[in-house]
C-alpha cells in the first residue's frame, strides 16, 4: 500500500491544491467505511470498518476483516486508536473476510459494538472502555436466521424510558427490543413494512430504504437515516414518534452521485454542532479509474430546520467540517493525530501495543490543523526510533511554509531503539497549521510515536 498512497496522495496534492485546507476524506492512511460516530464525554469516537488496500476490482468485491477507532476533540484532527476488533473477535464467524457495518453504544459504564459477520450474522462484543479490548460475551451470533445475507448493518439506540432497540437489514428493515444487559433480546423479530411514507402513499423506489439504518432521537423527534436507493447509493432519512414507527420519509440528505456507488450515514450532535458522515470512493479514484471496494469516511456539517427536519446537502465537499476549538501542542500529540498525511501509514502490533507512524519516506507529511502556541513556543520534542535516518522540518501553515526548526534524526538502524529528541525553534506565537515534513532516504527513515512544543518563558 505504501507506494500506492505515496502516488495517488501527492497526485491529490497537485490536482486539488490539498494544502489550501482539503480535509476530506478524514481519514488518508487507510482505506475507512461505514463510519459509527458516538459522542463519550468530551470525545468523538469514530469507529469504521477496513477496505484492505489489495481489495480486488469491481462492484461488490470487498475484503473486510477488522474494525478501526479514530477520535477526536476538534472534528478535524483524527487520532489513530488501531484496530479495536477483528473478525478473530467472533469465533463462530466466517473468519477470511466480511467484517462489515457496526455501531457502538455506551450503557451503565460499559461499551457495546454490534458488528456484522457478513455471512455468518450479527455478534456484540462487550468493553470496559471505548477503546476496548472488545470480547464476544456470548460466544454465538446475536441474530440471523435462514436469510443470514439480509442480517447486516446493525444500528443500535437507548430510548429516554431505558428501552434499547437494534435495527438492521437490506433490503429491508427489521428490529428487535434488546434486554437491559444489551446483549440478548426479549420478544418478536419485527420487519418494518415500510421504512417511508410520502404522505401517506407509499414510498416510490426512487427514495426507498435500502441498508444502513442509523437510529436516533432528537428533541423528541425519532430519526432513521439510511443508504436509500441503488445504486449509486444516497442518503435519504424518515422520522417517526415512535421508535418502532411507522415512519414518515421526509427526504434526501444526500442525493446519490456516480462517484460512491455505495453510502452509510452516522449523525451526531458534538459542541453545539450537527454532523453526517457518510463515506465516498475519492482516494480510491485517486490511485486508479477501475472501481474497487475501497471507501474513505467523510464529514459534513448541517443544521436542523425549525421542524426538526434535516436539509438537502451537496456532495462531500473537500474542505468537509470546520474545526471545534484548536489543537494544544504543549500537551503530548500523538504522531497518528492527522488532518491530513501523504505517503505514511500507521501500525499498531497487537491490541495492546502503542501505535505509531511508520513507512517514513522523503518528502512525507503530517499537516495538524489549527496548533495554538498561544504566547509562543521555544522547542520541538519528539519520540522517535530511527532506522535510515533523516530529519523532521518544522513549518506553519503550508508544506513549504515558514521552518520553525529541523530536528536531526541519526540513524540506527533499529525501529525497537526508542529516542526523544529535541531542537530549538524560531519564535511562533497564536494559531497556525503545523506541518511535519520529512526529509532524507527513500528508505523507512525511522518509526514516530509523538511530538511536543516546550513554552517560551518571558
Amino acid at each position: 500500500m505504501k507506494n500506492r498512497l505515496r502516488n495517488f496522495c501527492t497526485l491529490l496534492m497537485v490536482t486539488f491544491s490539498l494544502l489550501a485546507g482539503a480535509q476530506n476524506p478524514v481519514i488518508q492512511t487507510k482505506f475507512t467505511a461505514d463510519p459509527a460516530p458516538m459522542v463519550y464525554k468530551d470525545t468523538v469516537y469514530l469507529y469504521t470498518t477496513h477496505d484492505e488496500d489489495d481489495a480486488g476490482p469491481g462492484m461488490g468485491k470487498f475484503l473486510m476483516k477488522d474494525w478501526l477507532l479514530y477520535t477526536s476533540t476538534d472534528m478535524v484532527n483524527w487520532t489513530d486508536r488501531g484496530v479495536v476488533a477483528s473478525l478473530k473477535s467472533f469465533s463462530w464467524g466466517r473468519q477470511e473476510n466480511g467484517a462489515w457495518a457496526h455501531q457502538c453504544i455506551e450503557r451503565n459504564g460499559k461499551f457495546y459494538m454490534y458488528c456484522t459477520v457478513q455471512g455468518s450474522g450479527i455478534g456484540v462484543l462487550v468493553a470496559d472502555s471505548p477503546y476496548g479490548p472488545f470480547k464476544d460475551p456470548i460466544g454465538k451470533k446475536l441474530v440471523g436466521g435462514e436469510d443470514i445475507w439480509s442480517t447486516i448493518d446493525p444500528s443500535v439506540f437507548i430510548d429516554d424510558d431505558g428501552e434499547a432497540y437494534l435495527y438492521w437489514g437490506n433490503p429491508g428493515l427489521w428490529y428487535v427490543k434488546l434486554n437491559k444487559d444489551m446483549i440478548s433480546y426479549s420478544g418478536e423479530i419485527v420487519k418494518v413494512p415500510e421504512v417511508g411514507k410520502v404522505k401517506g402513499q407509499a414510498t416510490a423506489d426512487l427514495y426507498h430504504y435500502q441498508e444502513g439504518p442509523w437510529a436516533y432521537k432528537r428533541n423528541g423527534h425519532y430519526y432513521m437515516a439510511y443508504a436509500s436507493t441503488c445504486c449509486p447509493e444516497g442518503i435519504g432519512y424518515a422520522m417517526s414518534n415512535s421508535p418502532t414507527g411507522p415512519w414518515e420519509y421526509q427526504g434526501y440528505i444526500m442525493k446519490p452521485d456516480k462517484r460512491s456507488s455505495g453510502n452509510h450515514p452516522g449523525i451526531i450532535d458534538y459542541k453545539g454542532k450537527s454532523y453526517v458522515f457518510g463515506f465516498n470512493f475519492r482516494l480510491n479514484f485517486m490511485q486508479t479509474a477501475a472501481h474497487h471496494e475501497r471507501r474513505s469516511v467523510c464529514i459534513e456539517e448541517f443544521k436542523y430546520n425549525p421542524d426538526g427536519t434535516i436539509p438537502e446537502l451537496p456532495w462531500w465537499s473537500e474542505t468537509g467540517a470546520k474545526q471545534v476549538g484548536s489543537l494544544n501542542p504543549f500537551k503530548l500529540v500523538e504522531a497518528e493525530t492527522i488532518n491530513w498525511a501523504e505517503g505514511l501509514s500507521t501500525k499498531k502490533a497487537d491490541l495492546s501495543s502503542q501505535m505509531y507512524v511508520t513507512n517514513v519516506s522523503n518528502g512525507d507529511f503530517i499537516k495538524v490543523k489549527g496548533v495554538d502556541f498561544a504566547k509562543g513556543a521555544k522547542k520541538f520534542e519528539a519520540n522517535v526510533a530511527p532506522l535510515a535516518g533523516g530529519s523532521i522540518e518544522i513549518r506553519i501553515d503550508d508544506k513549504a511554509g515558514s521552518l520553525l526548526g529541523t530536528l536531526q534524526v541519526k540513524g540506527t538502524g533499529s525501529d525497537k531503539n526508542w529516542k526523544i529528541l529535541s531542537c530549538h525553534i524560531k519564535s511562533v506565537k497564536g494559531k497556525h497549521d503545523v506541518y511535519l515534513v520529512f526529509k532524507g532516504g527513500n528508505d523507512n527513515l525511522f518509526n514516530f510515536d509523538w511530538w511536543q512544543f516546550k513554552k517560551a518563558v518571558y
